[in-house]
């Protein structure tokens, strides 16, 4: 395959993979139609560094650790498990019972949901490995060299986290009317414990999963 070929296969591959729900759509929705606009930018930001940083780490050979260590694999994704199990608990047992709209504008409220974006991001192994496994496979033979290859990686990271970008930025215009919806009674309290489940259910997912 050309060089463009490969890029074009890339972004259609990337493109569908942005848009597969994960925890990452879940929390960005969540804070765009329980928190506000504010919150929800802010945690697409920490997710959206926490992708930089993995697509960094590849890129310099570091994300290849965890998957050749598995000792190094399994600290992280315990961390990560542990962190979305208990985001997801708190969720599920103190749901809220209303939408407080002045607290979901606040800057604490930004500052809260920009670190949970970027942890929940940055303890999911399973990024470094999707990195370090699909990136390589879109680098031309044309690219040669250690710094070549290194810098295409990076720019390959940087487009699937401008393919993010776009797919956020979908679900944060998309979810006013439902943020409308949820200022309705129980509304929110229901939505906090459906995606605290959601939450639960990756974090038992990456806590099962492995480098293979």
């Amino acid at each position: 395959m050309t060089s463009l070929s490969l890029l074009l296969a890339f972004l259609v591959a990337a493109t569908i993979l942005t848009i597969t729900p994960g925890v990452d759509t879940a929390m960005v929705l969540r804070s765009a139609t329980v928190e506000g606009r504010r919150p929800a930018i802010f945690a697409a930001l920490g997710i959206l560094i926490g992708c930089l940083i993995w697509g960094a780490a590849v890129a310099l050979g570091l994300g290849a650790l965890l998957r050749a260590s598995e000792l190094a694999y399994t600290i992280v994704k315990f961390l990560g498990a542990g962190y979305l199990l208990w985001l997801g608990a708190k969720l599920v047992l103190r749901p809220r019972e209303g939408l407080d709209v002045a607290q979901g504008s606040s800057g604490r409220r930004g500052g809260g949901a920009f670190l949970q974006g970027f942890l929940t991001n940055m303890l999911n192994p399973k990024i470094g490995v999707f990195y370090v496994t699909f990136l390589p496979q879109f680098v031309p033979h044309t690219v040669s060299g250690s710094t070549g290859v290194a810098g295409y990686t990076f720019l390959l990271a940087c487009l699937h986290v401008l393919l993010t970008v776009v797919w956020f930025a979908a679900l944060i215009g998309a979810a006013a009317p439902l943020g409308r919806f949820l200022r309705r009674p129980g509304a929110v309290k229901t939505m906090d414990r459906l995606t605290g489940g959601v939450f639960m259910a990756f974090g038992l997912r990456l806590a099962a999963s492995s480098t293979r």
